[in-house]
């Protein structure tokens, strides 16, 4: 029985838990257009690019069984358990607690027998499982019915007369590890130590390859394990030294046991109350909601600069981080996610933020923090790496590769820290490495940790979502997936932003918590921002007063505006401020000419005209009250503001310029569309894939349960179940390689407007993994925008290979 079939039989006899519980590990197989059968089910749980999905979810464990049921092929329950050495009660309850999680991801299955099955795909997950190459049988195929006689008379057994029984002859000696160990015990010492050598590391990739005819051979022993086919050449005597599975098995002997760690390693834990817990994640996320939202004002005041090679450099990411005191950790993680779900945006030669920003930038701290929490849970890469394997400087927003084992570290640190005791945490964050890596052994490190996934621990201390060594509420919501609880726990967490500031004597104005946008806009406008976190604090100067009024604010409204927002009347300090800085504002203005400066005052105009430091802008006096210069106004503005004066500048009528500019907004991130017949140019693809439709695993359980027998209407893939589209049948007849359930993708994603993933197979040979969207259907080809080249493509039908949703 084929794999498919024996899966097709073990999905149909789950009860509807069961199966949900598949179907919820394995949502690819009922996206869009839904399954029609529990065949078409297995059809696409065997697809290898939904079994590549599911990999890099299991734990250890989990990996080594499924490795070793590649490398040894049908076992029974039993004959596993004792292969892994795990016949004792506690360990083969593991076993079973680890084939269970098999099941329930469709990659390993029991049949009517016993025997467990395992998906097609995943028996090449390994180039070498186990560090065995392939079984007897395969590599006896490039063998000669003479070469296997030779064999046979090296062994002291009599040839038989065809090859297929030569064949089956060494296969039944080589089978027998006892007869294979007691041959070996009378071979050449040379002979014996070479072998027992390979056995212990077979691998198709360190063999050694041999471009001589055998008789020039001169490696010790190697002749005497070749004529008895312990190692066997293939391609007629002029390939590689390969060792056969059952000959490496054999030679490790009856105590060798796969790799088998079905318990998690041990870290050093100390008690922790949930009130604690509670405490300092809630500090960690106040204090970076605070953070982000000053670092993406800053970039909505001056939207940074992009490198010529692209992204944000440090010279703007230290200029953000300064502005808005914070880190460049921090600054990093809000600009990604940020960029990640649309707030910011390319604006020509800048990243600025869009309309989005506006409508984020209103709402509470809470609901902006759960924003930037789920874009860093879903975030393709590690934002706050700051050097690249090469150890060269990383700019932020630089379109790093997307990188599933950084999704896969975060799962893993979830997913270990929640299993830990309750009550009970790591007593170093940063020693939950291990941990994580048990969990999901094909997430990796950034390059530069200095214990494994330190920098992955440290981001998520900084989101809250992790505190004192333990899983916090925040990152429970996550791992469970519920938006609705990750919002409500943002609620509880975060406290609600504050609309008053407390004025001090000493010219400064002091935020409790995260200060309101209106409230944290009218102090960016009217002093400088020293400090920002669980408490903001701004400083009041003339010069802040001075930008303020030269904004088109009077003084009255100045005081006005803070005061309504104080908790006490303004201090008389302040006010003398404002009012001083509004008797020297615009004592001296600018007008353009090439420039004019006058103003009312003789003895000013004459001070200017005489004053070194403002040489550059060769003042000349005209009248007591009237200056000419030769630098334009806005270089005269800067000098005279420069010196310590208040200048205003004017506009041609005569009237005050004021110096107030609305907010640089990039457009929304467009989505790709086909070149136009005029310009052929398209737009810029988005950054990120399309969110996949949300699965009700108990109602598509349910469904499939219930569907009738199919149709006994034939179609040309022999499923029984015909197509439903016109643009299936169009499809199936250019696309012969795809598989029923390919062709009914591909069939929905096209009168759909859905975008795609599928494995091309060029001209050369080439295989490629594509995500496709704008699909337009030109049989025999498929035109379409391709987001790994960032351009229109045109696709051969019968080149594509495999259909996956994206």
């Amino acid at each position: 029985m084929t794999s498919r079939s024996t899966l097709t039989a073990w999905l149909a006899s789950l009860d509807g838990a069961r199966l949900a519980r598949v179907i919820a590990a394995r949502k690819d197989a009922v996206a869009a257009p839904e399954p029609r059968s529990m065949e078409e089910v297995a059809e696409r749980l065997q697809r290898p690019g939904s079994v590549a999905l599911a990999l890099p979810q299991l734990p250890l464990p989990c990996l080594q069984v499924a490795e070793t049921l590649a490398a040894l092929g049908t076992l029974s329950r039993d004959a596993l358990a004792r292969t892994l050495g795990a016949t004792a009660p506690a360990a083969a309850r593991e076993l079973d607690v680890v084939l269970e999680s098999l099941a329930d991801h469709a990659l390993v299955w029991p049949d009517g027998d016993g025997h467990l099955h395992m998906a097609a795909p995943l028996r090449h997950a390994w180039d070498a499982p186990l560090g065995l190459d392939a079984p007897l049988e395969k590599l006896l195929e490039g063998v000669t019915s003479e070469e296997l006689r030779g064999m046979l008379v090296a062994l002291g057994i009599k040839p038989a007369g065809t090859r297929q029984q030569r064949a089956a002859a060494v296969l039944e000696h080589h089978g027998d590890p006892e007869r294979v160990s007691s041959l070996l015990a009378k071979a050449p010492s040379a002979a014996r130590e070479l072998l027992q050598g390979r056995a212990k590391s077979v691998s198709p990739q360190t063999e050694f390859i041999v471009f001589r005819a055998p008789e020039a051979d001169s490696r010790p022993g190697a002749r005497w394990a070749l004529d008895r086919g312990f190692l066997v050449r293939d391609h007629h005597g002029y390939g590689r030294d390969r060792m056969p599975a059952e000959v490496a098995l054999a030679l490790r002997g009856p105590d060798w046991h796969p790799p088998f760690q079905p318990v998690p390693p041990a870290t050093e834990l100390v008690s922790v109350t949930a009130g604690e817990v509670n405490r300092e994640a809630a500090a960690a996320a106040t204090d970076f909601a605070a953070h982000a939202a000053s670092v993406l004002s800053v970039c909505s005041a001056a939207p940074p600069a992009q490198l010529k090679s692209g992204g944000v450099g440090a010279r703007e990411l230290g200029r953000i981080g300064k502005a808005a005191r914070a880190d460049d950790v921090v600054v990093r993680i809000a600009l990604e996610t940020a960029y990640s779900v649309g707030l910011l945006a390319a604006d020509g030669p800048r990243v600025a933020p869009t309309m989005e920003y506006d409508v984020w930038a209103a709402q509470e701290p809470a609901s902006q923090f759960a924003v930037l929490l789920q874009a860093w849970w879903k975030l393709p890469l590690t934002p706050s790496q700051t050097r690249d394997e090469d150890d060269k400087a990383l700019p932020a927003l630089a379109g790093t590769p997307f990188c599933d084992g950084c999704l896969q570290a975060r799962g893993g640190l979830l997913a270990a820290t929640a299993r830990l005791p309750e009550g009970r945490g790591a007593r170093v964050a940063t020693d939950l490495g291990p941990l994580v890596a048990w969990h999901r052994p094909l997430a990796h490190p950034s390059f530069h940790d200095e214990t494994p996934f330190a920098t992955t621990v440290r981001e998520a201390e900084r989101l809250g979502v992790i505190a004192r060594g333990s899983l916090s509420p925040l990152g429970a919501a996550l791992l469970a997936g519920d938006a609705e609880e990750l919002a409500a726990e943002c609620r509880r967490l975060l406290p609600e932003a504050t609309g008053t500031v407390r004025l001090g004597g000493d010219l400064t104005a002091v935020v409790s918590g995260t200060p309101t946008t209106s409230l944290a806009e009218l102090l960016d406008a009217t002093a400088a921002r020293e400090t920002s976190g669980a408490a903001s604090v701004w400083r009041f100067s003339a010069d802040s007063i001075r930008c303020a009024l030269d904004s088109g604010r009077t003084p009255d409204e100045i005081s006005a505006e803070l005061a309504a927002v104080a908790a006490a009347p303004l201090p008389q300090p302040l006010s003398y401020l404002i009012a001083d800085a509004a008797r020297r504002h615009g004592r001296v203005r600018i007008a353009p000419a090439a420039c004019v400066i006058h103003g009312d005052e003789p003895a000013l105009l004459a001070e200017l005209a005489a004053h070194r430091g403002l040489a550059s802008l060769g003042l000349r006096q005209l009248a007591p009250t009237v200056l000419v210069s030769a630098a334009a106004p806005d270089q005269a503005l800067a000098a005279l503001r420069g010196e310590g004066y208040a200048p205003v500048a004017e506009a041609a009528d005569g009237t005050v310029r004021i110096e107030k500019v609305s907010p640089r907004r990039a457009p929304a991130v467009p989505t790709p569309r086909k070149p136009s017949a005029k310009t052929g140019t398209g737009r810029a693809a988005p950054r990120a894939a399309e969110a996949p439709a949300v699965v009700d695993a108990h109602a598509s359980a349910a469904r499939l349960l219930n569907v009738p027998p199919t149709a006994p209407e034939p179609d040309p893939f022999g499923t029984g179940v015909p197509f439903g589209t016109d643009t299936e049948e169009i499809v199936a007849g250019y696309a012969k390689q795809l598989s029923y359930a390919d062709v009914r993708q591909l069939g929905h994603a096209l009168d759909t407007g859905t975008g795609i993933t599928v494995e091309y197979v060029a001209a050369s040979g080439s295989r490629t993994v594509r995500t496709l969207s704008r699909l337009e259907l030109d049989p025999p080809y498929l035109e379409a925008w391709c987001h790994l080249r960032a351009a229109e493509r045109v696709f051969t039908l019968s080149r594509i290979h495999g259909i996956m949703p994206t």
